[in-house]
């Protein structure tokens, strides 16, 4: 891979006023620190950081940050993204030692089409998709490449499994699955709305509403059918 220098400039003051000026020239505030070593501010360029992140080994790249002149070899610690639309807001910069080792994380990558999903009608679960590792600076692997085209249904693969590059050591839990090929969920049928046998029954039986006299308490007593009839034989005569 080739070397990859990134101009930076000291800066002094910080604020938002500050950031807003910097970002008018075409910058961002970012912070340069290490084990032992002060934190120093600067500014770079976003469009150099906004490379280094798209490419193959993304934050993990090493590269040299140059400052007033002198390089320092450094990896991409943190950095801020504007939300809505993606813009690089800061970055802070670690300055590494080549011969010390670090702990940093790595992308995991599936290849090939499982035979549990090919012919068994399974689905793919993707479950750790990042592992922290230990290495030296110049041995960070761009990714670890994990070939899934033998994991049967109900199968699963776990951290100790994977085959990690040379001279890189696994530090996230050996027993976690990183990826298992299960059965598809069978959609539940909706299911009706259970109803009370009395709540039933007043609603399968029609409401009668009864004639009657209002009564002295104010009740409506019911009339006897043969008054009625007599009644009703009076009004038509």
């Amino acid at each position: 891979m080739p070397e990859i220098t990134v101009p930076a400039e000291p800066r002094s003051e910080t604020g938002k006023n500050v950031n807003r000026r910097l970002r008018d020239r075409g910058l961002i505030p970012g912070i340069l620190y290490g084990i032992s070593k002060s934190p120093v501010p600067v500014a770079v360029s976003p469009k150099q950081i906004g490379a280094i992140l798209k490419s193959a080994s993304g934050e993990n790249t090493l590269f040299d940050l140059d400052l007033a002149g002198k390089k320092r070899k450094v990896i991409l610690k943190e950095f801020q993204v504007e939300p809505l639309e993606g813009h690089l807001l800061h970055a802070d910069f670690y300055e590494v030692a080549l011969d010390k080792v670090l702990h940093v994380k790595v992308h995991v990558e599936l290849h090939g089409t499982p035979v549990g999903v090919k012919t068994q009608g399974g689905i793919l679960d993707f479950v750790t998709r990042e592992l922290t590792v230990e290495c030296l600076p110049a041995d960070i692997p761009e990714k670890i490449v994990l070939d899934v085209s033998s994991l049967e249904l109900g199968k699963h693969i776990r951290v100790h499994d994977l085959a990690p590059p040379a001279k890189v050591k696994i530090l996230t839990d050996p027993d976690l699955v990183v990826a298992h090929v299960v059965t598809p969920r069978a959609e539940e049928a909706p299911v009706a709305a259970e109803v009370a046998p009395e709540a039933a029954a007043a609603a399968a039986e029609p409401e009668v509403i009864k004639k009657g006299k209002a009564t002295p308490e104010g009740e409506v007593a019911e009339e006897k059918p043969e008054k009625a009839d007599k009644a009703e034989k009076r009004e038509k005569k």
